[in-house]
């Protein structure tokens, strides 16, 4: 039987979305004149080249884009790799970026990696903030609260450069 799925978020509410996101970043960070943004792959680090395009376009932000690859059903901090070395991080303004926050598990993992530096400041900033936490963890910057239930299953479908999001 084939697995129905409903549109949340098209092509068109997704780039506003990430537009949005963009400014709320921007509006947390209006005093910095470097921003450090980690992607958690895959769809983490594609959003956080898309939140990077929209910021260059209206600021004169430096940004570092890395990305984090995690073992998203085993996020130990062993298994988590950085395309910069963590020491880059040093007294540096962080926004950690995932596509979609269900549990808690791997953003609170992430941010467990980071936090062994020195930071100045740490953001977090989803997509799809899901409200089914079992982690102590929250999205400082959400696309959307969406309340599901646990059987629910919520999917970002990625297309080079746009996405739409959809509830499974």
């Amino acid at each position: 039987m084939p697995q129905l799925q409903t549109l949340v978020l098209n092509e068109q509410q997704v780039a506003l979305k990430i537009k949005r996101i963009a400014w709320e970043i921007l509006e947390r960070h209006a005093s910095e004149d470097k921003l450090v943004m980690v992607g958690i792959s895959k769809s983490g680090f594609w959003l956080a080249t898309q939140v990077q395009k929209e910021l260059l376009a209206v600021s004169d932000l430096e940004i570092a884009l890395v990305e984090m690859k995690i073992n998203k059903k085993e996020p130990l901090d062993n298994a988590i790799e950085l395309s910069m070395p963590l020491q880059a991080f040093d007294y540096a303004n962080v926004v950690l970026i995932d596509d979609v926050l269900n549990s808690g598990k791997v953003l609170m993992y992430g941010i467990r990696h980071l936090l062994t530096q020195p930071l100045k400041k740490l953001t977090t900033a989803v997509l799809v903030d899901r409200n089914h936490k079992l982690f102590p963890v929250k999205a400082d910057v959400k696309g959307l609260s969406l309340s599901t239930s646990m059987n629910e299953h919520v999917a970002v479908k990625i297309n080079k450069n746009s996405a739409e999001v959809f509830l499974l």
